[in-house]
Parts: C-alpha cells; structure tokens; sequence
C-alpha cells in the first residue's frame, strides 16, 4: 500500500522502485494496475501457497507430546527420530507427513533443531579416562610400532640384483 501513496504524491515509478526495493519492472506493474483500479487495484491477493495442515492447537498438542519424551509415547528408547516423530504426529492429529514434511514442522512451526545424543556409557569413569590419557597415551604415543620403516627399506633396496 505504500506505493499507491508513493504513487498518489507523484513519485515516477523508478523512484517507487528503489523506495520499496523492488525491481522497476515490478513498480511499472503496481504504478499499471494503480492507474487503473487505484489502491484497491494494488491491495495483495492473500497468503500464497497451500494451507497448513495442523492448525497452531494441533502443534502445540504435539510439541507436548514431543517433549513428554519417546518413551512416554510408546517408544523403546529416548531416541527421537523423524519416522518416530512423523507417527507421534498421525497419532494426535490424524495428519500423515513424510520425513520431510516432518523435519518442516519441527523446524519451522516448532523452532528444533538437530541434536544428537552424546554417546556415552553409563559406567563411564572420568577419572580413570584421564589418567590413562595422561600416563598410559604417552608411552604408547611414543613406542615404534612392530614393522616400522627404518633398517629394513635398505635391506630391500640393497637386495635388489640387476639383469644381466
């Protein structure tokens, strides 16, 4: 609506361009259109594109869901993954998605991101992790290994007979 004002005070259509960003071809259709229907002529034509599937109740319900755990909604383990998130999404609303509409919703409706578990074993000990790092690593660091070049290149390279 600010280039049928634009428009009205009688600024040129490059000049609506570069106020509102936009290309002048663009102004030329606005200041077209303007010209014959007004500002009317210029008001949008609504959302673009097809319509939600879950309505924001519907997201908010599974977000609750999805917080409350994979385990608390029937899973073996407290791992979510998007075929398990996709099911938890059918099961409260009825509305199948692919993995990839799943990822849509998680993302953009629901603002998660990707995070994977750290990996760790529940008898883990810490502090006999970094002694080993500290005492046992060096030695085994700065030990040869069995086989190492050395000696044994010039046993080959010395060995070898020429034809005759």
């Amino acid at each position: 609506m600010r280039a049928a004002e634009l428009f009205r005070r009688g600024k040129a259509q490059a000049e609506v361009a570069a106020a509102l960003g936009v290309s002048r071809e663009a102004a030329s259709q606005w200041y077209r259109a303007w010209s014959i229907g007004g500002r009317q002529a210029l008001a949008g034509a609504g959302r673009a594109g097809r319509l939600a599937r879950l309505d924001d109740d519907d997201v908010a319900r599974v977000e609750r869901a999805l917080v409350a755990g994979p385990r608390a909604n029937g899973f073996a383990t407290d791992l979510w993954t998007l075929a398990r998130v996709a099911e938890v999404i059918e099961a409260i609303t009825g509305v199948r998605y692919s993995q990839t509409q799943t990822w849509e919703v998680l993302t953009k409706r629901l603002g998660w991101s990707r995070q994977r578990p750290a990996r760790r074993a529940a008898e883990r000990d810490e502090a006999a992790i970094a002694t080993w790092a500290k005492q046992e690593w060096p030695r085994i660091k700065k030990a040869p290994a069995a086989g190492a070049r050395g000696s044994s290149s010039k046993t080959r390279a010395g060995s070898r007979s020429s034809p005759s």
